[in-house]
């Protein structure tokens, strides 16, 4: 009987500690935002990881700071206009950036990382000229998720759905320029327009995920949880799937940890990205000692 009791007790307990940050509007937001943001991610990480393209992802999200700085002057500091400076800044560096790696006599990831630099330079010297710089330049660089307005759930909504019907529509062909771009040009796939694309699609993922986990962050949520899903599988569509869930846990739980442990969400919703990817990755490596002890057995 007194077992019963502290079951019934301890599982009280757990649906109050689930519920109570939902009877909060910002908080129901937060998570739509999080868990949107994370799938979106997820997917187009996919191709980030299987391209090598962690470093453009990192570059590309620090150079939007200058848009996104100038925007914010210009509106007065109106949050809610900064998607559209985000959104046209990055799909502009991103291109700009191609651009620049293909035709530069200097190596790719050097040309890339001298636009970094800069790029993020300038955004901060921006964002540094407003009086309050501290506070926004922190919001810049680690996102505010708890902040999203409805608004800005429409526009994630809106433009990652975009995201995702693009990727569906021409799955076949990046996944042949993924693994195995001689064949791609082989079969006269327009390979330049088709990177172009894929340089879009990050640089439009960026602009919906700003908030969410911010500047400084974004490569960890491109990343991730694709490579968490990267040690499971090899197989495309699964390794979109898996990494989606990741992603999505990844959103919920840091969430309600930045909630009850008073962190920043961002942060919060990364640590736990991480978290998953040490556990699969300390999982498979024991998986592998026993499996060859077992066959030297």
């Amino acid at each position: 009987m007194m077992t019963a009791v502290v079951k019934g007790k301890t599982l009280a307990t757990l649906i109050n500690w689930l519920t109570a940050p939902l009877s909060y509007a910002f908080m129901q937001r937060g998570l739509a935002a999080a868990v949107l943001v994370g799938i979106i991610c997820a997917v187009v990480g996919t191709y980030v990881v299987l391209r090598g393209m962690a470093f453009f992802g990192d570059a590309l999200a620090h150079t939007i700071l200058p848009g996104v700085a100038l925007g914010y002057l210009i509106s007065g500091g109106a949050r809610d206009s900064l998607f559209w400076w985000a959104l046209g800044t990055a799909v502009i560096a991103a291109l700009g950036i191609g651009a620049i790696s293909k035709n530069s006599q200097i190596k790719e990831d050097t040309a890339i990382g001298i636009i970094f630099a800069g790029m993020f330079a300038l955004g901060v010297a921006l964002i540094s000229t407003v009086r309050s710089y501290a506070v926004d330049l922190s919001h810049f660089l680690f996102g505010d998720v708890l902040s999203v307005s409805s608004g800005s759930l429409w526009l994630i909504l809106i433009f990652g759905g975009f995201v995702l019907l693009t990727i569906a529509a021409f799955y076949k062909e990046f996944l042949t320029l993924s693994f195995d771009p001689i064949l791609a040009i082989t079969l006269r796939l327009p390979v330049g327009l088709l990177d172009n694309l894929l340089l879009t699609l990050i640089a439009v993922t960026i602009a919906v995920s700003l908030q969410t986990v911010g500047v400084a962050l974004m490569v960890a949520m491109l990343v991730t949880p694709a490579a968490t899903a990267y040690l499971l599988t090899h197989r495309l569509q699964k390794m979109m799937a898996l990494a989606a869930l990741f992603a999505s846990l990844s959103g919920l739980i840091g969430l309600y940890l930045s909630y009850y442990l008073s962190i920043a969400s961002g942060a919060s919703i990364v640590l736990t990205a991480t978290a998953f990817f040490l556990m699969v990755f300390i999982g498979k490596r024991l998986h592998s000692i026993f499996s060859l002890h077992r066959m030297e057995v």
